[in-house]
């Protein structure tokens, strides 16, 4: 089983994808509970919804899912988000609270380590060496990274969060006219937009963006209503929102590129 896959591109844009894969290894799979086993905080079809909207755009995608450790976490445990309702590096609970593991079944600090050497160094090494190359030939790398999450989880936040979520950990890890290019066209599209609201950017966000060195990342979380037909299971991709949708991403990545090229 592949950890990770990269779809090489000759443009500034590296897409990531850390939470679309759904591979559990068996003996993973076989001490997860019930409610685990749904994997149902995958962020569903995040790689059908991106396909081909940048042509020259680098995709660098997990295969492995978030329950057996998250790419997006920091590797050395710290929290996202101090004080909030978050899930760890290996989640203990899901989106709702609700343990994943069946008892007395949860990893141990020796088999967290293992699975990041195993998991997540290898995704991040493919990340880093993407957008090093991309730099190398532009003098400028964007990373945009993809994500979805559902619409409504009182555990994590309250209401309904906003279609798009833009996150630059508060304008830290881009250059100000990206941030601007990316909020200003989500802003002008029919989705309600915010940014650095509930969502500021995650750990990988956090760790690449380093403007003053040509490095710029900048995080997108949507709400899988504004692509899903329902998030519920089955989590079937909706064809007509999609194609919505994707004509708005379409625009929001020429105008980042853009920015990033005249920087």
């Amino acid at each position: 089983m592949q950890v990770f896959s990269v779809q090489r591109g000759d443009g500034p844009i590296v897409l990531g994808q850390p939470h679309g894969g759904t591979f559990v290894p068996d003996d993973i799979a076989a001490r997860l509970n019930a409610n685990g086993q749904n994997l149902a905080d995958t962020d569903w079809h995040i790689n059908k919804l991106y396909d081909g909207l940048v042509a020259n755009a680098t995709v660098v995608q997990s295969h492995v899912h978030r329950y057996v450790i998250d790419a997006n976490r920091d590797p050395a445990g710290a929290s996202l988000y101090p004080g909030q309702n978050t899930t760890t590096l290996v989640p203990l609970t899901d989106f709702d609270g609700q343990t994943i593991w069946a008892e007395e079944q949860e990893p141990s600090a020796d088999e967290i380590e293992a699975r990041r050497i195993a998991y997540h160094a290898p995704y991040h090494n493919a990340l880093e060496q993407e957008l090093e190359r991309v730099r190398a030939k532009h003098g400028v790398a964007i990373l945009f990274d993809c994500h979805s999450i559902r619409s409504k989880i009182p555990f994590l936040f309250e209401g309904t969060l906003p279609d798009m979520n833009i996150g630059t950990d508060g304008g830290v890890t881009c250059a100000p006219g990206i941030e601007a290019a990316a909020y200003e066209f989500s802003h002008s599209s029919p989705y309600s937009t915010v940014l650095n609201g509930r969502f500021r950017g995650g750990w990988t966000t956090r760790h690449y963006g380093r403007p003053n060195e040509g490095l710029h990342a900048i995080q997108m979380e949507l709400a899988q209503s504004t692509y899903l037909s329902t998030e519920t299971p089955p989590w079937a991709f909706d064809d007509k929102k999609a194609e919505r949708l994707r004509r708005w991403l379409v625009d929001i990545l020429d105008a980042i590129q853009d920015t990033a090229l005249e920087l």
